[in-house]
């Protein structure tokens, strides 16, 4: 097949994801499509997962890494290939490395959990040498490319490849062939690149086109969002990394063009929300997500309306979460749910001035979780950070009015986001 017969009106050719299944049918696992009691339950609706979490390498990136190798003429292979990724398409390739026995380079931002780190070590043995550099995928992307071009190597593209889209839509093959007594009215799927929904939403337009296919982006790294709004490819200056699985400055040209044609529509997920699923999945699914295979359950909240008494897929894409980061995940849903907020608050210059606070200004619930006077001397009076945590989120507006009736000088970090960056961090 040519490029251009491979796409057809912008969708990927679905025999190309069904030779990509065949290939893949001895490496990847054909992961479970399970019905989800709590979340059925909360929604009003039928809520699948489809649980990707559960591959060898803890995610779907096996698929488009493997398949791609497996398209490469051994020959053109000896030399070795290259990769960047924030973390689980590095596992892919480095898996399919060591099963291929081929030399693998990978080139990781600075900024990727050291759990996905020891795990493409663990996945790729001798056969793979990691390079750490830059903040996000798209410094590290730039290095791998510089490498590949310089030392005559095959560059395993994350997302923007055939081979790679085919791969990752062999998910939607599976989520069909387990889903033949129903049919399918919602599929929710993580983009950051989008090979995933390229791959997917494509075979979905073959097979069930009336299914809708919604992606989902976090709030600090739109890149598909601001490409789909503007009306063209749309490289973005700064992106949060914190949903490091999706975020990317830039998504593929080919994705791009494939995504236009399948994505039914395509929504941000604020970080906090995404922190506030990933503690949900853990203590009532006793599932373990990281932050972008967490996207699609979020999104779940902002459909609530649409999905009641619908069938909805949501494509758990990967569980490669750094234990390292619960503290900072927790701290992140707290603000979001509003239940913890920061304060600086300049206490009067008299003796008993923090008493009163305590005993007349916080309520019966509420907790103290940080306190840092701001000035290196006296720092019995004067201004502080107050970290207060609620035990209900209807308790903040009480706090507020108890602090204005006993004249308290206050500024709630949590909505001067500069500020907060630049005292909480």
């Amino acid at each position: 097949m040519t490029e251009n017969t491979e796409i057809d009106q912008g969708i990927l050719d679905f025999r190309l994801i069904e030779q990509a299944a065949e290939k893949l049918s001895a490496v990847v696992q054909s992961t479970p499509l399970i019905r989800s009691e709590t979340l059925s339950e909360r929604y009003e609706c039928n809520v699948y997962l489809k649980r990707e979490d559960m591959q060898q390498v803890r995610s779907y990136k096996i698929r488009g890494a493997y398949n791609k190798m497996a398209s490469i003429e051994r020959s053109h292979l000896e030399q070795g290939v290259v990769c960047a990724s924030a973390g689980n398409h590095a596992q892919g390739v480095a898996l399919s490395c060591r099963l291929m026995k081929v030399p693998g380079t990978i080139y990781m931002p600075n900024t990727t959990p050291n759990q996905k780190v020891k795990k493409v070590r663990f996945f790729g043995r001798d056969y793979v040498t990691i390079h750490l550099i830059g903040d996000n995928f798209d410094d590290a992307y730039r290095v791998a490319m510089e490498d590949a071009t310089r030392n005559n190597r095959i560059f395993i593209h994350p997302f923007d490849d055939l081979h790679v889209i085919a791969g990752q839509g062999t998910v939607g093959l599976e989520i069909l062939d387990a889903a033949t007594d129903f049919h399918i009215d919602y599929a929710f799927l993580p983009v950051g690149g989008g090979g995933l929904a390229s791959g997917v939403g494509s075979i979905f337009k073959h097979h069930s086109p009336n299914t809708r296919i919604i992606g989902l982006e976090p709030e600090g790294a739109p890149s598909m969002y601001e490409s789909f709004r503007q009306g063209h490819l749309v490289s973005l200056d700064h992106i949060d990394p914190f949903v490091d699985g999706a975020a990317v400055k830039q998504p593929g040209k080919l994705t791009y063009e494939i995504c236009k044609e399948v994505l039914d529509d395509i929504h941000l997920i604020p970080e906090g929300k995404v922190c506030t699923t990933i503690l949900q999945m853990y203590n009532e699914e006793a599932i373990i997500v990281e932050p972008a295979g967490a996207l699609s359950v979020s999104a779940l909240d902002f459909y609530k309306k649409q999905i009641k008494g619908k069938n909805v897929v949501c494509i758990i894409s990967g569980g490669n979460n750094d234990i390292t980061r619960t503290e900072e995940i927790k701290e992140k849903s707290l603000i979001y749910e509003g239940l913890k907020h920061y304060f600086i608050i300049n206490f009067p210059q008299r003796a008993g001035a923090l008493r009163e606070f305590l005993n007349n200004v916080l309520g019966p619930h509420d907790d103290i979780a940080f306190f840092e006077y701001v000035k290196k001397t006296s720092r019995e009076s004067g201004p502080a950070i107050v970290g207060i945590e609620l035990q209900n989120v209807e308790d903040y507006d009480g706090l507020i009015n108890r602090m204005k009736e006993f004249n308290m000088d206050f500024q709630n970090l949590n909505e001067d986001s500069t500020l907060f960056e630049l005292l909480i961090g």
